[in-house]
Protein backbone atom coordinates (compact mmCIF):
# COMPACT_ATOMS: atom_id res chain seq x y z
CA UNK A 1 0.00 0.00 0.00
CA UNK A 2 1.32 3.47 -0.70
CA UNK A 3 -0.56 6.78 -0.59
CA UNK A 4 0.33 9.45 -3.46
CA UNK A 5 -1.22 12.72 -4.59
CA UNK A 6 -4.27 12.27 -6.85
CA UNK A 7 -4.34 11.68 -10.78
CA UNK A 8 -6.57 12.97 -12.82
CA UNK A 9 -7.37 9.09 -13.98
CA UNK A 10 -8.05 8.11 -10.24
CA UNK A 11 -11.38 10.43 -10.74
CA UNK A 12 -12.73 7.83 -12.99
CA UNK A 13 -11.83 4.91 -10.09
CA UNK A 14 -13.19 6.56 -7.29
CA UNK A 15 -16.48 7.43 -9.47
CA UNK A 16 -16.74 3.38 -9.90
CA UNK A 17 -16.01 2.92 -6.43
CA UNK A 18 -19.03 5.26 -5.33
CA UNK A 19 -21.59 3.03 -7.50
CA UNK A 20 -20.63 -0.14 -5.43
CA UNK A 21 -23.59 -0.39 -3.12
CA UNK A 22 -22.48 -2.58 -0.31
CA UNK A 23 -19.41 0.26 0.57
CA UNK A 24 -22.47 2.86 -0.04
CA UNK A 25 -24.65 1.12 2.65
CA UNK A 26 -21.48 0.40 4.84
CA UNK A 27 -20.12 4.16 4.67
CA UNK A 28 -24.06 5.70 4.59
CA UNK A 29 -22.89 8.94 2.75
CA UNK A 30 -22.90 9.86 -0.61
CA UNK A 31 -24.53 12.04 -3.07
CA UNK A 32 -28.19 11.96 -3.64
CA UNK A 33 -27.45 10.74 -6.96
CA UNK A 34 -24.25 9.11 -7.24
CA UNK A 35 -24.55 8.17 -10.33
CA UNK A 36 -24.40 11.94 -11.51
CA UNK A 37 -21.14 12.08 -12.79
CA UNK A 38 -21.49 16.21 -13.37
CA UNK A 39 -22.16 16.30 -9.13
CA UNK A 40 -19.64 14.29 -8.77
CA UNK A 41 -16.89 16.27 -10.80
CA UNK A 42 -18.11 19.34 -8.86
CA UNK A 43 -17.24 17.86 -5.72
CA UNK A 44 -13.85 16.65 -6.99
CA UNK A 45 -12.99 19.76 -7.95
CA UNK A 46 -13.47 21.40 -4.89
CA UNK A 47 -11.80 19.21 -2.92
CA UNK A 48 -8.78 19.06 -5.34
CA UNK A 49 -9.01 22.86 -5.73
CA UNK A 50 -8.65 23.65 -1.82
CA UNK A 51 -5.64 24.50 -0.76
CA UNK A 52 -6.77 23.76 3.22
CA UNK A 53 -7.62 20.20 1.65
CA UNK A 54 -4.82 17.31 2.21
CA UNK A 55 -6.11 14.33 -0.39
CA UNK A 56 -4.09 11.14 -0.84
CA UNK A 57 -4.62 7.92 -3.33
CA UNK A 58 -4.27 4.56 -1.96
CA UNK A 59 -2.98 2.44 -4.11
CA UNK A 60 -2.48 -0.91 -4.00
CA UNK A 61 -0.48 -3.39 -6.09
CA UNK A 62 -0.59 -0.36 -8.50
CA UNK A 63 -4.29 -0.14 -8.74
CA UNK A 64 -6.59 2.46 -6.61
CA UNK A 65 -7.92 1.31 -3.79
CA UNK A 66 -9.46 4.37 -2.80
CA UNK A 67 -8.42 7.98 -0.82
CA UNK A 68 -8.26 9.38 2.18
CA UNK A 69 -8.35 13.02 2.92
CA UNK A 70 -8.80 15.81 5.66
CA UNK A 71 -10.32 18.65 5.60
CA UNK A 72 -11.49 21.60 8.15
CA UNK A 73 -15.28 21.01 9.29
CA UNK A 74 -15.76 24.20 11.83
CA UNK A 75 -12.62 24.77 12.02
CA UNK A 76 -11.73 21.48 13.20
CA UNK A 77 -9.68 18.99 10.71
CA UNK A 78 -11.67 16.14 9.84
CA UNK A 79 -10.10 12.87 8.31
CA UNK A 80 -12.15 10.86 5.73
CA UNK A 81 -11.37 7.56 3.52
CA UNK A 82 -13.17 5.58 1.20
CA UNK A 83 -11.84 1.83 0.27
CA UNK A 84 -13.39 -0.08 -2.26
CA UNK A 85 -15.18 -3.17 -1.11
CA UNK A 86 -12.67 -5.26 -2.61
CA UNK A 87 -9.90 -4.32 -0.86
CA UNK A 88 -12.15 -4.65 2.71
CA UNK A 89 -10.51 -7.15 5.16
CA UNK A 90 -6.75 -6.85 4.06
CA UNK A 91 -5.40 -4.18 6.35
CA UNK A 92 -5.07 -1.98 3.08
CA UNK A 93 -7.17 0.55 5.05
CA UNK A 94 -5.34 0.60 8.42
CA UNK A 95 -2.11 0.99 6.69
CA UNK A 96 -3.47 3.96 4.69
CA UNK A 97 -4.66 5.53 8.12
CA UNK A 98 -1.50 4.78 9.30
CA UNK A 99 0.45 6.03 6.58
CA UNK A 100 -2.02 9.63 6.72
CA UNK A 101 -1.45 9.98 10.31
CA UNK A 102 2.43 9.55 9.98
CA UNK A 103 2.01 12.27 7.21
CA UNK A 104 -0.72 14.88 8.62
CA UNK A 105 0.25 15.58 13.03
CA UNK A 106 -2.38 18.20 13.71
CA UNK A 107 -4.44 17.37 16.56
CA UNK A 108 -7.10 17.32 17.18
CA UNK A 109 -8.39 15.35 14.14
CA UNK A 110 -12.07 14.29 14.07
CA UNK A 111 -13.76 11.65 12.36
CA UNK A 112 -17.50 11.25 11.69
CA UNK A 113 -18.40 7.32 11.14
CA UNK A 114 -21.68 5.71 10.83
CA UNK A 115 -22.14 3.65 14.63
CA UNK A 116 -22.00 0.60 12.44
CA UNK A 117 -19.26 0.63 10.36
CA UNK A 118 -17.84 -1.86 12.71
CA UNK A 119 -14.34 -1.72 10.07
CA UNK A 120 -14.05 1.69 10.00
CA UNK A 121 -14.48 2.50 13.82
CA UNK A 122 -12.12 -0.79 14.61
CA UNK A 123 -9.87 0.82 12.10
CA UNK A 124 -10.10 4.57 14.12
CA UNK A 125 -10.17 3.47 17.84
CA UNK A 126 -7.08 1.22 17.14
CA UNK A 127 -5.48 4.24 16.17
CA UNK A 128 -6.14 6.35 19.70
CA UNK A 129 -9.61 7.94 18.14
CA UNK A 130 -11.82 8.17 20.92
CA UNK A 131 -15.56 8.48 20.75
CA UNK A 132 -16.81 12.09 21.58
CA UNK A 133 -20.39 11.86 21.19
CA UNK A 134 -22.95 10.92 18.54
CA UNK A 135 -25.48 13.13 16.09
CA UNK A 136 -28.55 11.38 13.88
CA UNK A 137 -27.81 12.39 10.12
CA UNK A 138 -30.02 11.29 6.96
CA UNK A 139 -28.07 8.98 5.07
CA UNK A 140 -29.22 9.16 1.38
CA UNK A 141 -27.78 5.52 0.47
CA UNK A 142 -29.77 3.97 3.32
CA UNK A 143 -32.90 6.65 3.06
CA UNK A 144 -32.99 6.82 6.52
CA UNK A 145 -31.91 8.89 9.66
CA UNK A 146 -28.92 7.05 11.39
CA UNK A 147 -26.52 7.31 14.16
CA UNK A 148 -22.79 8.19 13.62
CA UNK A 149 -20.42 8.36 15.97
CA UNK A 150 -17.63 11.56 16.36
CA UNK A 151 -14.62 9.82 16.92
CA UNK A 152 -11.35 12.37 17.93
CA UNK A 153 -7.72 12.04 18.04
CA UNK A 154 -5.84 14.01 20.30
Amino acid sequence: MQLREVRPSDLDVFFAQQQEPEANLMAAYQARNPSDRSVFDHHWSSILGDPKVIVRTIEHEGEVAGSILVFEHEKTPEITFWTSSKYWGKGITTSAVDAFLAEYTKRPLVAHVVHDNVGSLKVLERRGFKLLGTEDVFSNSRAQVVTENIMQLD
